[in-house]
């Protein structure tokens, strides 16, 4: 077991709530708590790789990601990048998706606020595996700012408004509501910002459908004064399965298909969103981006 860590350097402090999502996640999710120390080892050696204190710190860091990686053995996402990406870019999704649901429902809590904050910040470990898409840098925003927002309305006794709208006002900070206090302006929204619609979005080729429950790190409970009861999360629905398009069951590549490496990196991208998805029990996911994959695989495209 590696050694805990060094007392966080001031120079890291923007960098303790990824430091606290890879300890929340170290038993159930420990992909994600991996990739959340390294995107934190990474950009720590971009702010101070020289003093002292932060030189103590990034070592210790270093022999934790070591030591968890070889827990981890040959775990795909951990040796196969494009497997790890998709593992955290789904499990953030699913995070946002279900603080997004609660959120266009009127059901106003705790929980679903860290969720928005807490998909935040594993949109930002995305940066590990190359630049963030377009998609990714928005859905990140409108998180942090929607835990802000939402945050706000609560502690100032103000019931929020549902759904999608404009982005004002400072960032969330998650220690300030544990210890009781806010720097937080109270400022309303305004009407300029709309983020893609969250419910029927295809995630970089990822069909996340409607409701999706939340993923294992969110309470199945939602608190009481919520005014939803508590099965409304906890039991899933009935998944609706779609349809098999009835030509792939013998199908075979055309002759005049020629694939490109493109194609074939496409599929292989589908295959692993689809392993990912299974992760969840996205059965309705897995099957789509299977079929995705025969498709391009036999008749050149999607």
């Amino acid at each position: 077991m590696a050694d805990p860590l060094s007392p966080l350097p001031e120079q890291f402090r923007s960098l303790q709530h990824h430091l606290r999502t890879a300890q929340e996640h170290e038993k159930r999710e420990p992909v994600v708590t991996y990739y959340c120390r390294l995107y934190v080892m990474q950009t720590g050696m971009k702010i101070d790789s020289k003093s002292p204190e932060c030189r103590k710190f990034l070592c210790k860091l270093m022999d934790q990601l070591e030591t968890l990686k070889k827990q981890l053995g040959d775990c795909e996402s951990i040796t196969q990048e494009i497997v790890g990406s998709a593992h955290v870019e789904n499990y953030a999704l699913k995070m946002f998706l279900y603080a997004d649901n609660e959120d266009r429902a009127g059901r106003f809590h705790k929980n679903m606020v860290k969720s928005f904050y807490s998909a935040s910040l594993l949109l930002d470990t995305l940066a590990v595996f190359g630049e963030l898409t377009e998609e990714n840098v928005h859905h990140r925003k409108y998180a942090r700012w929607k835990a802000t927002y939402i945050h706000n309305c609560l502690k100032n006794g103000v019931t929020p408004q549902a759904g999608p709208m404009g982005m004002e006002g400072e960032e969330y900070d998650e220690a300030n509501t544990e210890e009781g206090s806010s720097s937080f302006s109270n400022q309303e929204p305004s009407p300029s910002y709309q983020p893609p619609n969250m419910p029927t979005t295809n995630y970089t080729g990822i069909q996340i459908p409607p409701g999706a429950h939340a993923p294992a790190n969110t309470p199945a409970e939602v608190p009481h004064n919520t005014g939803v009861a508590s099965n409304a999360i906890t039991h899933p629905s009935p998944q609706n399965i779609p349809a098999i398009d009835p030509s792939l069951y013998n199908a075979k590549t055309q002759g005049d298909v020629r694939l490109t490496p493109e194609d074939f990196a496409r599929a292989q991208k589908l295959c692993k969103y689809a392993g990912s998805a299974l992760q969840y029990e996205d059965v309705n996911t897995a099957v789509q981006n299977l079929q995705k994959a025969l498709k391009l695989l036999t008749i050149g495209r999607e």
